[in-house]
């Protein structure tokens, strides 16, 4: 947060007590609660369909997210002379989603579900009014994208002179990966079908954004929903935390278990799912960090996040092939 962030205060019908820094944001304590004042990059004709989306969600009976705050001119941004824009929301204490703790990731696939269920019946005519659509590009055109991102970056390591331990390794694994995430797009473009009902979804829906409050899950950071298959936010936190299992297939089950208890999935949800874990994302993920972050120096994890999903890949094969192909 930059230096006199907090003038942007006067901006709201709040009388703040105090307040005191976080990591990225600022706390205030009000007379009627605490909020939290966060710098905001993203669009901001965005924000009022965040906040429809929020206020329905709630009203349809999930009230378990966070609420964003106007300003005295009814705005959801608040400007400073410098151009930096600033919003405030309200703020829940609680501790993130501990994905090693399969009690707390059940709660949070139940309560994904119960958001979903609420989110399905919003008429998305309510959504469009604000102004910009959520609509998101179909799975195939999002793995064509990764696709050319991918083929940029092999041509630059193979064109690349001197290159570091990390750059041989990376290239030593990449047209396994490369081969595998066009055959996946391939079948996708003739299998899939790209009909298939969607829905506003978290869009960044991982353990960082999932709070615990008196034992039960609390969804806050909304900025990227997008209209999108429900299994876009279920495969989101489930990778994160299979990786961390090894991909363990009873894991796995118990937590789509949870999911589908409360919101069973389509045939069409499954298959989405399949194709979704089948496409290297992790790699992707890795060449991408490695490409926009400066190549010069290499995280040490980074070397360690590829050596594991070359370490795993048989066992998320054999889990793909157990739970999602029945």
């Amino acid at each position: 947060m930059k230096r006199g962030a907090t003038n942007v205060l006067d901006q709201y019908d709040l009388e703040v007590l105090r307040t005191w820094k976080v990591r990225g944001a600022i706390l205030c304590e009000t007379t009627i609660g605490i909020y939290i004042l966060k710098e905001y990059n993203g669009r901001s004709e965005k924000l009022p369909i965040q906040n429809i989306l929020l206020e329905e969600v709630c009203k349809r009976g999930f009230e378990q997210v966070e609420m964003l705050v106007r300003n005295k001119e009814g705005l959801f941004i608040t400007t400073e002379s410098d151009g930096s824009k600033y919003m405030i929301k309200t703020y829940v204490e609680g501790q993130e989603c501990d994905v090693s703790n399969m009690d707390y990731c059940k709660k949070t696939m139940a309560a994904l579900a119960r958001y979903h269920n609420a989110a399905s019946t919003i008429p998305k005519e309510i959504l469009e009014d604000a102004e910009i659509s959520l609509q998101v590009a179909s799975m195939e055109e999002e793995f064509e994208k990764h696709n050319r991102e991918l083929k940029k970056v092999r041509r630059f390591l193979r064109e690349k002179g001197q290159k570091n331990d990390f750059e041989h390794f990376l290239l030593q694994t990449y047209d396994g990966f490369l081969e595998q995430a066009l055959d996946i797009t391939e079948i996708v473009k003739e299998k899939m079908d790209m009909s298939d009902e969607r829905i506003p979804c978290h869009g960044d829906f991982q353990y960082h954004n999932i709070l615990f409050v008196d034992s039960q899950p609390f969804f806050i950071n909304f900025e990227k929903c997008i209209w999108d298959n429900a299994t876009r936010d279920i495969c989101y936190f489930l990778r994160k935390i299979l990786e961390k299992h090894d991909w363990s297939i009873k894991t796995g089950e118990e937590l789509l278990s949870a999911y589908e208890y409360v919101r069973p999935l389509s045939e069409a949800e499954r298959m989405q799912m399949y194709f979704r874990f089948l496409y290297p994302e992790k790699f992707w993920k890795i060449v991408n960090f490695y490409y926009n972050n400066g190549k010069a120096f290499i995280p040490w994890k980074t070397a360690e996040k590829l050596e594991n999903i070359l370490r795993q890949e048989a066992q998320k094969q054999e889990f793909i092939k157990v739970v999602l192909c029945r």
